[in-house]
């Protein structure tokens, strides 16, 4: 598979949505997979046909939701991740974290880093308050919107 190839398969994953993309081909096999994605299941194509949308998972396919972290109870807010992508709890692995349980924040205290696409955005808390808990494990992948930690409002 030459350079154009791979370049037009990278173009029908953005087109379609596509996060991951598996195709087997003449005893042949590549695998795409975007960064900090995630996906549940790859499209698997054969014989070089390419789908124009991916296919529809059924109901019941895929395995019930964990539950989640419970709606923030009164006098707090949640810190909701603004982005799709991989959560960091400190800027460099020997570093110390940005914040931990029982610490003061203010809108401007950055809390955590979330990578999306290769790039490192600093989140930050966007309120006053003390941090009541931390809801997402370091490196852990996160959803748009997700709770990352829970803040006694101040």
């Amino acid at each position: 598979m030459d350079h154009r190839e791979l370049k037009r398969l990278v173009q029908l994953m953005n087109e379609n949505g596509l996060v991951e993309l598996e195709i087997e081909q003449e005893g042949s096999r590549i695998s795409l997979r975007k960064a900090g994605a995630y996906a549940s299941a790859p499209v698997l194509l054969q014989g070089g046909a390419a789908p124009a949308m991916p296919a529809a998972v059924p109901a019941g396919a895929l395995p019930p939701a964990a539950d989640g972290p419970s709606a923030p109870p009164a006098g707090t807010k949640d810190i909701l991740s603004p982005m799709v992508g991989t959560f960091y709890r400190r800027p460099s692995p020997e570093a110390a974290p940005f914040v931990q349980v029982g610490d003061r924040v203010t809108k401007d205290t950055v809390v955590c880093i979330v990578e999306a696409m290769k790039l490192n955005n600093e989140i930050k808390a966007e309120l006053d308050g003390e941090v009541l808990e931390i809801l997402v494990e370091d490196g852990h992948p996160v959803e748009f919107d997700q709770p990352l930690f829970r803040i006694r409002v101040a």
